[in-house]
């Protein structure tokens, strides 16, 4: 404790010195996140003293992951070229893995490792996604997203761990530690919880929307595990798009300034979200607590122009830029930058690499819930005859990976490294594999049929339901409903593994299968799934959601969910059953 006492005290002494010598324009520079590609010209890394740099969807920063480093080495040479020679900030969010570079190991989305429930387990996968980060050049990640999903309407559930205060709050610490460990080590990042506060609990489950809990609701549920993230050391905390007793939670003073930084005595960086500037009043979002900007598409020059212009007229203070500048340095001295500011080029071997992917297959099988298993159908005898996989969804990677998989909004095929539940049967099965996969095919002799059916994968609001873009729904598709009751019709066995980022309304295929799984989004490594059908491990996994009966259960402004009885789910948040 001596130690770490006076290593602080060496960096505010640092912090001190060098704020002391900077400008306006390098204090604002250092509050302002850009792109490395569209929102700054050659030279503006050190024209504009930039703090930090986000990658996110556009173009790569090169092939292969020595290029990536490359890439950021190069403008971390230009930031190092200024005046102070402040280091810049990678960002990148990384949020079931490393999953913006294709290679890498990606986990199952967070509400799949909520289904584990184990802290250990979501320790061990972040630690892995700092890793393979920082071989790909990256020193931050915008990871994870603790929020309490309270309507399953909201595209964004499955990047947070469960509807449970309690459950959240542990895996939060769990996920920072593995994220962080000893910042000034080479392989470890610094986390983002994100998005403060009641991104998940708007009403009707719209992103970005009003969320109108009790002050005293939102204290009690979902303050908890923002507490356990700041007491853990966590390095930035990210702000939401949602509103909360009216006001914008990017201008939101008295949560962000008084409770977080104050009663809370959180020390790290506030970060908007995209836009934030323009979003949310400018100026307004900077009183409020917000230290550092994403300063994209289109804002920059607004941005550090506008900023400049409201201290010299007294809208902001300048002990307020002083306090955000503090707080970015405070970070990048904690992890050393100002001393390795360069990535390790040795850490690109452990991409993807099957230690890796091991940890990644025992998260699918340990998230796996089982939801009904008739006349133990399950485990399948490796000896069966024949087995029908049927559906798009049982041999595509992309599919099965849900939204922020190598693009934003996912992918709809299959990717570099990963494998599917197809392969991961015909790997361990000893008969006759066949896979149908638009349900068509003229099967009456098979002893079960593997039906994998699911969500296209979204991310953000592109997944709301009901939502501007309209694009989902609370059940299973019409294409999809039928390859079940073709199966079923035919008289043969069938196994229903549901791909989704949130509880679907399938009562009516949970009574017509002989066994239902749900599998979340089980990211790259598909074949964990088979690897549990086939006995090689025990279904683990219990409910980190409320299962709704009915799509009447999303009639009011909140879905099912532990905390409210005034809905009755089909399955209590953590049922699952087991084989033994």
């Amino acid at each position: 404790m001596g130690n770490k006492i006076e290593a602080d005290a060496v960096i505010e002494q640092k912090i001190d010195s060098l704020l002391s010598l900077m400008t306006l324009e390098e204090k604002i520079g250092q509050m302002t996140q850009v792109r490395h590609f569209d929102d700054i010209s050659e030279g503006d890394i050190a024209a504009k003293f930039i703090g930090s740099v986000i990658h996110t969807q556009g173009p790569l920063p090169g092939e292969s992951a020595l290029d990536w480093q490359e890439k950021f080495s190069a403008l971390q040479k230009q930031a190092l070229s200024t005046r102070l020679g402040i280091p810049l900030l990678f960002g990148v969010d990384a949020v079931h893995g490393q999953n913006t570079y294709e290679g890498a190991t990606l986990f199952p989305h967070n509400i799949g490792l909520g289904a584990s429930r184990n802290a250990d387990l979501v320790a061990k996968v972040a630690a892995i996604t700092a890793i393979e980060a920082q071989a790909t050049g990256f020193n931050w990640v915008f990871s994870p997203c603790i929020a309490i999903p309270y309507n399953e309407k909201w595209g964004r559930v499955y990047e947070a761990f469960s509807e449970s205060t309690e459950l959240t709050t542990q895996l939060a610490r769990a996920s920072i530690k593995g994220h962080q460990g000893n910042l000034l080590e080479n392989h470890t990042v610094m986390a983002t919880a994100k998005h403060f506060i009641g991104d998940g609990a708007t009403d009707f489950g719209v992103e970005g929307g009003n969320t109108s809990l009790s002050m005293a609701h939102v204290h009690k549920r979902l303050l908890p595990p923002y507490r356990a993230a700041v007491e853990e050391g966590v390095g930035a905390i990210m702000a939401s798009f949602n509103t909360l007793e009216g006001t914008s939670m990017h201008a939101h003073r008295p949560l962000i300034t008084d409770t977080l930084k104050g009663a809370m005595q959180f020390d790290g960086i506030m970060v908007s979200d995209w836009k934030g500037y323009s979003r949310f009043g400018e100026a307004d979002i900077i009183n409020a607590g917000i230290d550092m900007v994403m300063a994209v598409d289109g804002d920059l020059e607004d941005y550090q122009e506008g900023l400049k212009k409201a201290v010299t007229e007294g809208v902001v203070a300048p002990g307020r830029i002083d306090d955000a500048v503090s707080r970015i340095l405070r970070q990048k001295f904690r992890l050393g930058l100002f001393d390795n500011p360069f990535p390790d080029q040795g850490l690109v071997a452990k991409i993807g690499s099957p230690e890796h992917r091991e940890v990644a297959r025992q998260a699918v099988r340990e998230s796996l819930v089982l939801l009904k298993n008739e006349a133990n159908i399950l485990p399948l005898s490796k000896d069966l005859s024949k087995i029908l996989v049927v559906g798009e969804f049982g041999h595509n990677s992309g599919l099965q990976s849900g939204g922020w998989t190598i693009d934003w909004q996912g992918r709809k095929e299959n990717y570099t490294g990963a494998t599917t539940v197809l392969e991961g049967i015909q790997k361990l099965s000893k008969g006759e594999v066949i896979y149908d996969k638009d349900g068509t095919g003229d099967y009456e002799d098979a002893d079960v049929a593997i039906v994998v059916v699911g969500e296209t994968p979204y991310a953000e609001f592109f997944g709301d339901i009901g939502g501007e873009m309209d694009a989902y729904q609370h059940t299973l598709t019409e294409t999809h409903q039928k390859y079940i009751d073709t199966y079923v019709t035919r008289g043969i066995k069938v196994v229903v593994v549901l791909i989704s980022g949130r509880p679907l309304v399938t009562t009516r295929q949970i009574e017509q299968s002989n066994a239902f799984v749900a599998a979340w989004l089980p990211g790259s490594e598909g074949d964990g799934i088979a690897q549990v059908l086939f006995g090689e491990d025990d279904f683990k996994g219990k409910l980190p959601h409320s299962w709704p009966a009915s799509e009447q259960d999303y009639a009011g402004k909140y879905g099912p969910n532990f905390w409210d009885k005034s809905i009755t789910p089909l399955f209590p948040f953590g049922y699952g059953l087991s084989y033994q």
